[in-house]
């Protein structure tokens, strides 16, 4: 089995708050680093009631100072909302404070709806289009020699902050193939060019001093519990995400339904399908044979796992059976 990580999107559950999400994934992230799980990344999202990890630098600081030696990271920083010179600066300073355990995955979308998005940005030329751009110069602040920059980044400048690209279509595995950097593919939600993503990833990708070889980290959804039903109910959270969000009413992270799928109409019961096609639910037994399934057949380097579960004891549960199964069996 290839090392395993994960994927928090610190989630606002129905009736809660973000305190209450907040803390969650400091203890999430203290008991995936017991359990051995490779690394704790966050992603950046504005505007979503059900989503707490907006401020994702100060979230990741809060969370690495929690831990000692889980690798925490951005999956991702949503670079063209941000001056590229300003997300140097905060992982510098977060690799100054927890050297060797911080990293930095970039993606090019918005992480939220157009209004909030011209709100962040506060700028009309800062367009997605200038990704690529975006990123060689937010690799030139991390330089050591300060004389191929006029303008420098302190803390930074000098610094080894492993830099990933983030995608789910095409681009993302180009761009990272031409710069010879990770990729990491966002399957977990947007499944649908996987296969060909890795593909041109792998078959272009270039030698860099960052890193020698292709690497690929996929992100996958799982519900783990004790029984197959238990798990189904508990995927039914975020099967619910998905249909309020396709409908226009997106919101907190809801409570589980029982048989929610099957009371579905058709055409949202085809949407689940396709959106989740890298999800997998059920009892240990099933989770292991279908992870194995997926590493086989897409040869992955790592995986991200997410587990968007309502009731915060059940996930951590789902995780610790991941972790029994697939991480305690290899020591």
């Amino acid at each position: 089995m290839v090392p395993l990580s994960v994927l928090d999107l610190a989630p606002i559950c129905s009736g809660s708050h973000a305190g209450n999400a907040l803390r969650n994934s400091l203890d999430l992230a203290q008991h995936a680093e017991g359990w051995g799980f490779q690394r704790y990344w966050l992603a950046e999202h504005h505007g979503m009631t059900g989503i707490a990890s907006a401020a994702t630098a100060v979230l990741l600081a809060h969370i690495a100072a929690g831990t000692s030696t889980l690798r925490v990271g951005a999956g991702g920083i949503m670079l063209p909302n941000h001056s590229p010179l300003i997300i140097a600066e905060q992982f510098g300073t977060l690799e100054a404070l927890h050297p060797g355990r911080i990293d930095l995955g970039v993606g090019r979308a918005p992480g939220t709806d157009p209004a909030t998005s011209r709100a962040l940005r506060r700028n009309s030329n800062a367009q997605a289009e200038h990704f690529p751009q975006d990123v060689a110069e937010l690799m030139g602040y991390f330089k050591a020699d300060p004389s191929c920059q006029q303008v420098r980044a302190i803390p930074g400048e000098g610094q080894n902050v492993p830099l990933w690209i983030l995608g789910s279509s095409l681009f993302g595995a180009q761009l990272a193939a031409h710069l010879g950097l990770p990729y990491a593919f966002a399957s977990h939600f947007a499944p649908g060019q996987l296969i060909e993503a890795i593909k041109v990833y792998r078959e272009n990708f270039k030698p860099s001093d960052a890193l020698a070889e292709p690497y690929v980290m996929l992100g996958i959804g799982v519900f783990a519990a004790d029984s197959d039903a238990e798990a189904e109910l508990l995927a039914s959270s975020w099967q619910q995400v998905f249909v309020n969000l396709f409908s226009g009413t997106p919101g907190q992270l809801p409570p589980p339904i029982v048989n929610y799928m099957s009371a579905l109409p058709a055409i949202q019961q085809a949407m689940l399908q396709d959106v989740l096609a890298c999800t997998v639910v059920g009892s240990a037994d099933k989770i292991a044979s279908e992870i194995n399934d997926f590493v086989g057949e897409t040869g992955a380097d790592e995986l991200i796992i997410t587990s968007q579960i309502y009731d915060h004891q059940a996930r951590l549960h789902s995780y610790k059976i991941v972790a029994d199964t697939l991480i305690s069996s290899r020591s």
